[in-house]
């Protein structure tokens, strides 16, 4: 029989043990952040009906989408009618619409699960990759302090995550929606693409940028996508950025909305002891999904601008309009895990982890191997993981897989140290060992590990 070739499938990204101990504990992180802030969790199926899962507008993910069929409705020849979540959005919405009558409102989710997108092939673009999520929604309405309450997390998580400095870009999609209509842009689907354009200023220069807004297709005059562009290049504080809109000759009901719910949300990120210099308010800041309505956000690490955006989101005023007549407002941000790992241990900033057993109990005479399942019992007892050497064989073959899975500690006891009532610790990283009274072992093992 001829073996087949073991190969990853394209698209997804496999790690080695101590890299996945490293990721877990990203995700460990996220999930602390968000449960400090009260969020709760909720996880749908990884497949949602195709009909309930299709409806969402804005961009070309449902072009990327997997459909599931089993192999029976593939021999009669059906069309599938399942199809694999391509983000945590839409399943909210479906999640939400179902259980309405039995969540309390405002509520307050967050769901950190794979979601499956039909990329193309190729380094760091995945196929398969963790999203993290969290999204308030609202009964009828949703006060604009939970849109200054998104950046709150989004600062505490990320300095939770320690990956160096970082800025939280913010801006209001009505300010640029009103400004266009004020000069003179009113089409609705045609602001939509200017939007799309604006919001490419991250990844393409200004000239290309603008002649994208003055080509055929779009048609805005000149003089008018210069004076877009300026406004948006303009480096200010948040406070002159706001004066200087304020100031704008713009007779526009949709503009002046904007500049009123920027304000009061940068209000609130003060009352929420968010640092000033962590919030820059970034009128290119524009997110191409057309749902949403009003406050949008944008997180860059300060010195790896190159990755891009490491955690965006918005508001939406409408969540589940396909699925209920209810009218459910929102606001929420997603953390693309699996891409923000990736490229950080690309960079070099991200180490393997250590393994998650703290101590190995060797074993070095097989007669004893009763007192070392007690040694290890009694370790774990006091809060230490633990693991066996269960082979046994030689020490220095067991020193070695200590080494190589990146367990600290060892723990050694032969037919002298039992006679006398004692073991030896040996922290494998420092080169340090002790022999302690077996009573006092967990409290040595816990001092050399904290040491």
């Amino acid at each position: 029989m001829s073996l087949i070739n073991p190969r990853t499938p394209p698209g997804v990204m496999e790690l080695l043990p101590r890299q996945q101990v490293a990721f877990q504990r990203m995700l460990d992180t996220i999930r602390r952040g968000y449960e400090r802030f009260g969020f709760v969790p909720v996880e749908t199926p990884v497949f949602e009906t195709a009909d309930v899962l299709l409806t969402k507008s804005g961009g070309e993910t449902e072009k990327q989408v997997y459909f599931v069929q089993s192999t029976g409705a593939i021999q009669q020849g059906h069309k599938p009618d399942m199809a694999l979540r391509f983000d945590l959005t839409v399943p909210l919405a479906r999640y939400v619409a179902e259980h309405e009558r039995d969540l309390a409102f405002p509520f307050r989710r967050y769901q950190m699960q794979r979601v499956y997108r039909g990329e193309r092939a190729q380094r760091g673009r995945f196929r398969e990759f963790y999203q993290c999520d969290i999204d308030v929604i609202g009964k009828d309405t949703l006060g604009l302090h939970y849109d200054a309450e998104m950046p709150a997390v989004i600062h505490h998580v990320f300095r939770e995550l320690n990956f160096g400095g970082f800025t939280i870009n913010i801006n209001n999609r009505k300010i640029l929606l009103g400004l266009l209509d004020g000069l003179g842009i009113g089409e609705p689907e045609r602001r939509v693409l200017v939007l799309r354009e604006i919001d490419k200023l991250d990844k393409l220069d200004r000239d290309k940028v603008r002649a994208n807004l003055t080509a055929d297709d779009l048609g805005v005059p000149g003089d008018v996508a210069d004076q877009i562009l300026a406004l948006i290049a303009e480096q200010k504080s948040n406070d002159d950025t706001l004066a200087a809109l304020r100031a704008m000759d713009v007779d526009n009901d949709t503009f002046r909305t904007g500049i009123h719910e920027l304000s009061t949300v940068m209000e609130g990120l003060r009352a929420f002891q968010v640092p000033d210099d962590a919030v820059r308010i970034n009128l290119a800041i524009a997110r191409g999904l057309d749902y949403y309505t009003g406050t949008v956000y944008e997180t860059f690490l300060n010195d790896h601008r190159g990755i891009g955006s490491v955690c965006s989101g918005g508001r939406y005023e409408n969540l589940a309009s396909h699925y209920t007549k209810s009218r459910l407002p929102g606001v929420g941000i997603s953390i693309g895990a699996t891409r923000l790992f990736y490229q950080l241990m690309e960079a070099g900033l991200i180490k393997d982890g250590s393994a998650t057993a703290q101590v190995l109990v060797t074993q070095m005479d097989p007669a004893l191997t009763s007192d070392y399942f007690r040694l290890a019992a009694d370790l774990r007892a006091a809060g230490l993981n633990t693991e066996i050497q269960l082979d046994g064989g030689k020490l220095a073959k067991q020193m070695k897989y200590a080494d190589k899975a990146g367990i600290p500690v060892a723990v050694l006891m032969g037919s002298d140290e039992k006679a006398r009532g004692t073991a030896t610790v040996k922290h494998l990283l420092r080169g340090e060992q002790r022999e302690v009274a077996l009573a006092d072992l967990p409290a040595m093992v816990k001092a050399l590990l904290d040491a």
